[in-house]
């Protein structure tokens, strides 16, 4: 909930001219968030204008008269809470278009809406400036929202069962039990009634209507007890929706809460300062102690100590950290004094991404959640409208008594069409589906597991190829030194401090696996007088004055070595190799890229579920299909470029497949795009597959992909479930209220009943577990 307003003022914005809006006409292709401000704009009489500021967290309202301010920042908040802040800061510069009554223009740090009006109207306008609710005040009211809801419930049950022990007791009077009848029907009519008004003042009615209607209409004909019942089971199934929801939210700034908000900042005398982690830059140092949590992505370059990183990889055992290995934001330092070299701004952090991505992810509705958003105005007008003629059918074609129950026991035409009208309402098949994406997303999270929308939780579910790339993605991506060969031998430990010496400065792959070697073996880099990068080639240095060269073996190929090296046989297809030449000994690291432990047991499980697996790799076909062997791959196509990937890819697609592609480089990226899902590794994995990728695999954790598909099952199961028990619910019960023989005791019930069943059952995914 936003706060108190930082400021208040009269001055007016600079009115919007006309030829800020293109040919005066509305924006076809208006985003889901620009409708949403513009309905706000139109249903808010009091307000003129608005001027969104993401980048400051603002959100300014100019109002004309006195305005109720609490109840205009409930209002606004509602409509804050739904949009992702960072979708609204991708705006244009000076562009504007006419949205119906409402006109917008784009600045580069704001965007402003404002209903048309004469060129003296702003000079009255009154701002009103309010904050971005942040997550932990969107959790804290939801919180408030389903105790508040529960509270009304629990107090029209109670009243409601006080009321019929009354109306039972002969001796107490039956305006006692009316009275209670009255505190039971308040209780639960308070909330749907603030509802319905709201939506009845935007020129629309919706479920909330249907069932004050059904209550009113139940007492009018004296079902005092029906109507009561049916408002307490609403308000519950209400208290029980918004339950689901806080604890959504929850699961979620879970992560948010994770970060830590300021760190420990080593100035160069060795001093700490605690600075705000946004200050943090590239190359500070930092400082975190025992049981805290690291502010930013580093490096640690003192000290040693375990890291809980449950909260990224849902995995709770501890992961060892020594000089030179990374340590993620929002991570636990479990026992020793860390000092870490800061590698990624705040914003750029491994955890601000999985922020970023599942904020987004929850405004994204899946395909079947489009199904049950048909279900709003319309539908409520429809189901009016067919009450209204059964109304009519009852009694003047059959001649059913309107208003009063007919002697023989049966119902009127009134109260038949009272139980219709609760038992078409879908409240149930409304709730089925968000209730339980947004619940899939949050347990996805925790186990570190991001779904970019609903879409992709339904998909992959459906899938029946996997194409996976190699590098990266089934092996670590990562080189590891396996063999260090001198010439003669016996000089292997002279051959790997040179070039440990060599590649000290730099950062490839292969210097980063001789760099770990050398500390793996204590070896101690000698003294550098000189360096040269040779281009495509290697490296040229002089070291303890004696120059010496590290580089593949085209670079040695020449002068004198080139005879003596054609005697040395090529390394395995599934090894690189670098070559030293040193004084007088010349030797070679051999290195090789590992296979992920884990890469199999997945594999193998896809295979069992009928899935087909595919390994797409530019890699040479014989270092692929060793690899492929091993892991049990079904099928192999190698040295592909990237627009082979694709190919590849659409080849299937057309062939009716379902395809969900695996990846992690740049090269991926394409084929990602051209998938059904497209799944990228979250750990090491470039920007351009993240942006691509439908789910994230955090940590480069292959063994959560088996976690995503599994959780996509369970949701799209309940999804089903809950389809089914909804519109069976409305189906069965339309066709028995048709013939008049439910009472509307039990249309509320089974009413009810669906909706209480739908959150129970999604719920149901927050307590999975990850098999």
């Amino acid at each position: 909930m936003a706060g108190k307003p930082d400021k208040q003022t009269s001055e007016p914005l600079p009115s919007t001219a006309a030829a800020d809006f293109p040919n005066g006409g509305a924006n076809p292709a208006a985003p889901e968030w620009v409708e949403r401000l513009t309905d706000f704009l139109n249903r808010e009489g009091e307000v003129e204008a608005i001027l969104v500021q993401p980048g400051a967290h603002r959100v300014s309202l100019a109002t004309l008269g006195n305005v109720d301010e609490t109840k205009l920042r409930a209002r606004l908040d509602a409509v804050l809470r739904s949009l992702d802040e960072k979708t609204l800061s991708v705006v244009g510069n000076g562009a504007g278009a006419n949205l119906g009554t409402v006109r917008m223009r784009r600045l580069p740090n704001e965007t402003l809406f404002e209903k048309p009006s004469c060129p003296t109207a702003p000079t009255l306008w009154k701002w009103r400036e309010f904050k971005w609710p942040e997550p932990e005040e969107i959790e804290a009211q939801s919180e408030e929202e389903w105790k508040a809801l529960a509270v009304q419930a629990g107090v029209c049950g109670f009243a409601l069962i006080a009321a019929w022990v009354c109306g039972a007791i002969e001796a107490i009077p039956r305006w006692v039990s009316l009275g209670l009848y009255s505190i039971a029907i308040i209780a639960g009519a308070w909330d749907a009634a603030i509802d319905a008004w709201a939506k009845i003042r935007q020129g629309s009615l919706d479920i909330h209507f249907l069932m004050l209607a059904v209550a009113v209409g139940a007492v009018a004909i004296g079902h005092w007890n029906e109507g009561a019942l049916l408002l307490f089971l609403f308000s519950l199934s209400g208290a029980l929706e918004h339950y689901a929801l806080h604890r959504t939210h929850r699961e979620i700034n879970a992560l948010t809460r994770a970060a830590p908000k300021t760190a420990r900042r080593l100035r160069d005398d060795g001093s700490e300062e605690m600075v705000p982690v946004g200050e943090l830059s590239p190359g500070d140092r930092i400082r975190v102690r025992p049981d805290e949590n690291f502010a930013v992505d580093g490096e640690l370059i003192d000290g040693e100590t375990a890291a809980d990183e449950s909260n990224l990889t849902g995995e709770a055992v501890p992961v060892n950290k020594a000089v030179g290995d990374e340590v993620s934001s929002g991570t636990l330092n479990l026992w020793g004094m860390a000092t870490v070299k800061v590698t990624r701004a705040a914003s750029e952090s491994a955890l601000q991404r999985i922020i970023d991505l599942i904020q987004r992810a929850q405004h994204l509705r899946a395909p079947s959640q489009r199904f049950t958003d048909k279900f709003g105005t319309r539908y409520t007008y429809g189901v009016l409208g067919m009450t209204l003629a059964m109304f009519l059918i009852w009694w003047l074609v059959f001649g059913i008594s309107p208003f009063a129950d007919p002697a023989d026991g049966s119902f009127s035409a009134f109260y038949r069409a009272m139980t219709l009208l609760v038992v078409a309402s879908p409240c149930a098949l409304v709730l089925s589906i968000p209730s339980a994406i947004l619940a899939a997303i949050a347990w996805s999270a925790k186990k570190g597991v991001l779904f970019r929308g609903g879409a992709a939780i339904e998909k992959l579910a459906e899938v029946d190829i996997v194409a996976l790339d190699k590098t990266g993605t089934l092996t670590t991506g990562e080189l590891m030194v396996h063999e260090v060969e001198s010439f003669p031998a016996g000089r292997e430990k002279d051959v790997a401090e040179i070039a440990l010496t060599l590649e000290a400065n730099s950062n490839h792959p292969i210097a980063r696996a001789i760099t770990a070697y050398g500390h793996r073996e204590e070896l101690v880099p000698r003294e550098l007088s000189e360096f040269q990068s040779i281009t495509g080639q290697g490296l040229r240095g002089k070291v303890d004055e004696q120059v010496c060269y590290l580089g593949r073996r085209e670079l040695m190929q020449s002068g004198e070595f080139d005879k003596w090296l054609a005697e040395v046989s090529e390394p395995p297809m599934e090894f690189s190799e670098v070559w030293v030449v040193y004084q007088d000994v010349i030797g070679r690291i051999l290195l090789k890229d590992e296979v992920r432990k884990e890469s199999a047991a997945v594999l193998k499980t896809l295979s069992d579920a009928g899935i087909r697996t595919l390994m797409l790799t530019g890699d040479r076909r014989s270092a692929a299909e060793t690899v492929a062997e091993k892991l049990g791959v079904d099928e192999v196509r190698a040295g592909l470029h990237p627009e082979d990937k694709v190919e590849a890819i659409d080849a299937l697609t057309k062939s009716g497949h379902k395809v969900a592609m695996v990846g992690d480089g740049v090269n991926d990226a394409p084929s990602l795009a051209a998938a059904y899902v497209s799944v990228a590794m979250g750990g090491r994995g470039s920007d351009a597959a993240m942006e691509q990728a439908d789910v994230v695999l955090m940590r480069d954790r292959i063994e959560k992909l088996l976690t995503a598909w599994k959780v996509s099952r369970r949701a799209r199961a309940i999804i089903r479930q809950n389809l089914t028990i909804s519109l069976g619910t409305v189906v069965l019960m339309v066709g028995a209220s048709l013939f008049g023989i439910v009472p509307l005791t039990v249309g509320v019930l089974m009413h009810e009943g669906s909706t209480v069943l739908v959150c129970l059952n999604s719920l149901r995914l927050l307590f999975g577990r990850d098999e």
